[in-house]
């Protein structure tokens, strides 16, 4: 899943993670479980208050580590299973350093026309998840400033052949309905 902040990513990837054989992992997830004591805690919480991505290695880490142990307590079969990934890769580095560890077959690029939907689904994602990063103006503008110039990229990386845009202007039964359109024909 792939998309600015406020695209659906989390939405659809919570989505397609409920269906068997599909294992949704959403890397910012992960991150806000961290206690902010840790070291890596306190790094996430350094950097997401300012609407920045964390740094690529304890981000790279942190997914290895995470996707390690849903394959060691059964959760994740790498064979039969299809990983959805949310929030990561967040930059062309991180895709390369990820390449020796997945098989990207597809990159659904969730992308919406009217920058006032994604800025709304942020503000009422910061009040019923509590996540205080998606309540500041600031922060968004940020966050969405950094999505253009390090993640949008990541699309040219991967190529034509398996991006596969999304938009996400109507409603998530929509919006889900052209996902599994474009994952039958996978």
């Amino acid at each position: 899943m792939f998309g600015a902040p406020g695209s659906g990513k989390g939405t659809h990837g919570k989505i397609l993670g409920a269906i068997p054989g599909y294992i949704h992992l959403s890397c910012g997830e992960v991150f806000r479980s961290l206690n902010p004591e840790t070291p890596l805690g306190k790094t996430f919480v350094e950097y997401s208050s300012r609407g920045q991505l964390v740094p690529d290695e304890p981000a790279i880490e942190l997914w290895q580590s995470y996707s390690h142990g849903l394959k060691a307590s059964g959760r994740f079969h790498p064979k039969s299973d299809t990983l959805v990934l949310d929030g990561i890769p967040r930059n062309v580095h991180q895709a390369e350093m990820l390449d020796d560890f997945l098989n990207v077959v597809a990159v659904f690029y969730m992308r919406s026309g009217n920058i006032k939907n994604l800025v709304t689904r942020l503000q009422r994602r910061a009040l019923k998840d509590n996540r205080l990063d998606d309540a500041n103006m600031d922060v968004i503008r940020a966050r969405l400033k950094t999505y253009e110039r390090e993640t949008k990229p990541v699309l040219n990386y991967y190529g034509k052949k398996i991006v596969h845009l999304i938009n996400t202007d109507g409603t998530p039964p929509q919006t889900f309905s052209k996902i599994l359109r474009h994952i039958v024909k996978l």
